[in-house]
């Protein structure tokens, strides 16, 4: 497997892929068809090198997602949205007319520091005021912490699982799905197409579901060792270091979807783990607007060239890893981070009528694949005994009797009677 450095997001109806500088928002519009708009985008850490230094680079990085991805949510929404709703209102005239052109930039950056706001408020600071009502009950500031860390583990897992029982949630899901799929059909050396893809992975290590799972376990760590008496100050604490946890988190797991060892896997397999309530397995369409985002910014060809550098035949190559989780997928693998399980649904069986003792029965796909393969060599064994049996001399039954040497005892007539009873052959070859 190798990193291919691309990454993205689930919008409504559609997928943003972001590789470098440039980013691509692929969205299926009400009328089936698929607008695709590709965007440069230049980071702030090409201006200023020092914001790449370890830590720095992961702050700047989140913030760049937040901007980035409210801004592709809002662009795929337009095309959702009511036209009775798009008429301005009062508010959005004296916006116009305070702010003119920078009116859409502010609404951006309010909706950005609100998010963070409801973000730190639900994850940060809830958590902490809950697990202090125990405080008259454990003495231990480490435990009540621990404690803490453990509130806010179950909070983001009920926000998740609350959230993806919504009907629009779902969907995104889904996209959200078909993005890792494609991610993991370049990184494991495959060719770009829908097969390929819905043969691929949905989780994948570098994912913001992994990402989040992260800041809590490393927050929790962090507030258990690093410790204050006073009540305010254990909450400007917990508000200031969020910048600092999500950096550390950050190169956590750009490290953990860079190497493939024990270590970095074991880190990566709860978020992973999560990833089952945010991910769900995507319809095709989905997928194909998956691939359009990815071909607008990611040259797959060459990625995959550079991929099997060292291979003899690099078609061949391509081919024989196709089939290896072409069959892979076909069966139910102990590891299914690493390859999708396919499992066939057995029809259901119409009831059965007593009347009718010759009614056939419900087989599953793999087992009609399997008879279909045992009929057509039976079929092909049998045309080739015909062409032997029309090329052969023909003898009457009487014939392939006179043939047989009879024990003592048994008259002829009577073998030739059994004989026709039990195997009615009339014409055998004959046998040298």
């Amino acid at each position: 497997m190798k990193t291919s450095g691309i990454g993205g997001q689930a919008v409504i109806e559609g997928i943003m892929m972001r590789n470098r500088d440039k980013y691509a928002i692929a969205v299926r519009k009400p009328d089936k068809e698929i607008e695709l708009l590709v965007k440069e985008g230049k980071s702030i850490t090409d201006k200023f090198k020092w914001l790449n230094i370890p830590v720095i680079r992961g702050v700047v990085s989140f913030v760049d997602s937040l901007v980035t991805g409210v801004s592709t949510i809002s662009y795929s929404a337009s095309f959702y949205d009511d036209p009775e709703e798009q008429d301005d209102t009062k508010v959005d005239k004296v916006g116009k007319a305070v702010f003119k052109d920078k009116l859409e930039s502010v609404l951006m950056a309010f909706t950005v520091v609100l998010a963070v706001l409801l973000a730190v408020g639900l994850f940060m600071v809830l958590p902490y005021f809950i697990s202090r009502l125990l405080s008259q009950k454990v003495a231990s500031e480490v435990l009540l912490n621990f404690v803490e860390g453990l509130v806010r583990l179950a909070i983001f897992f009920l926000y998740i699982l609350l959230i993806s029982q919504l009907k629009d949630i779902k969907r995104t899901f889904m996209y959200h799905g078909a993005e890792h799929k494609c991610i993991n059909c370049i990184e494991n050396g495959m060719r770009l197409n829908v097969e390929n893809v819905k043969r691929s992975s949905r989780y994948h290590k570098r994912c913001g579901t992994s990402f989040m799972f992260l800041v809590i376990i490393i927050s929790a760590i962090f507030f258990i060792f690093i410790r204050v008496d006073n009540t305010v100050l254990q909450l400007v604490l917990r508000i200031l270091l969020v910048p600092v946890i999500a950096g550390v988190s950050y190169e956590i797991i750009k490290l953990a979807g860079k190497y493939d060892n024990k270590f970095f896997n074991a880190i990566s397999v709860p978020g992973m783990w999560f990833q089952k309530l945010t991910t769900k397995e995507p319809e095709q369409d989905m997928i194909e607007v998956a691939i359009k985002a990815v071909e607008a910014v990611f040259d797959v060809d060459a990625f995959l060239e550079s991929y099997y550098a060292d291979a003899e035949d690099m078609e061949d190559e391509i081919e024989r890893v196709e089939a290896e989780v072409a069959l892979a997928t076909s069966f139910d693998l102990e590891d299914e981070h690493k390859s999708r399980v396919i499992k066939f649904e057995k029809p259901e069986e119409p009831e059965e009528d007593v009347s009718d003792n010759n009614s056939e029965d419900s087989y599953s796909e793999s087992d009609m694949a399997y008879g279909a393969a045992y009929s057509e060599a039976v079929a092909n064994y049998e045309a080739k005994c015909d062409e032997e049996y029309e090329d052969s001399e023909h003898l009457e039954q009487s014939e392939v009797v006179e043939a047989y040497d009879f024990e003592d005892g048994e008259s002829e007539e009577t073998v030739e009677d059994s004989y026709a009873e039990e195997l009615p052959v009339f014409k055998q070859r004959r046998t040298e």
